[in-house]
């Protein structure tokens, strides 16, 4: 497993994060609320955003102590309050490193150990085949395969949802 680390973000992060997020390939495999391009502006007020979560459900991914990426939980509310949806993102120069698939772990780890959560989802676009493996490494089923459920890039397109319980 590689050096990898989840840390929530600082404001000494800014730079970094604004110049990794701020990648077409990256916001292709995103929701459209993650902006692009990604600007310094935009880094802060994530990072401000993040910082005031309680409890962390966001984290900056560090390999080898650098910041390479993000992961973080969104928290199910009423009857979902059990579970969470997962997302993540590797910035492209630390793509094949396994970085993505450890910081799964982590994440998910944390998830049903420290928040009590049963259930961890998370929803992969059809032309994304790496997330998919990266899921199923660390036991996510795949639930089902929603139908034109996405619009992305004025394309519609599946969305393979997977999920592992506690």
């Amino acid at each position: 497993m590689p050096d990898i680390e989840l840390l929530p973000y600082t404001p000494a992060d800014q730079s970094e994060l604004a110049r990794l997020a701020n990648n077409k390939k990256i916001w292709d495999n995103l929701r459209d609320y993650f902006p692009h391009p990604y600007t310094e502006q935009d880094a802060a007020n994530y990072i401000e955003r993040t910082q005031k979560e309680q409890p962390q459900v966001t984290f900056g991914i560090r390999y080898g102590g650098a910041l390479c990426g993000g992961i973080g939980l969104i928290p199910g509310t009423d009857i979902y309050r059990k579970g969470a949806e997962l997302g993540y993102w590797v910035g492209e120069p630390f793509w094949g490193k396994g970085i993505a698939c450890a910081a799964v772990a982590l994440i998910t780890d944390y998830a049903f150990t420290q928040l009590g959560f049963v259930r961890v989802h998370a929803g992969v676009l059809a032309h994304n085949p790496a997330s998919m493996r990266v899921l199923e490494k660390n036991g996510y089923v795949l639930e089902g395969i929603f139908k034109n459920a996405a619009f992305k890039n004025e394309v519609l397109e599946d969305e393979h949802r997977f999920a592992r319980l506690v």
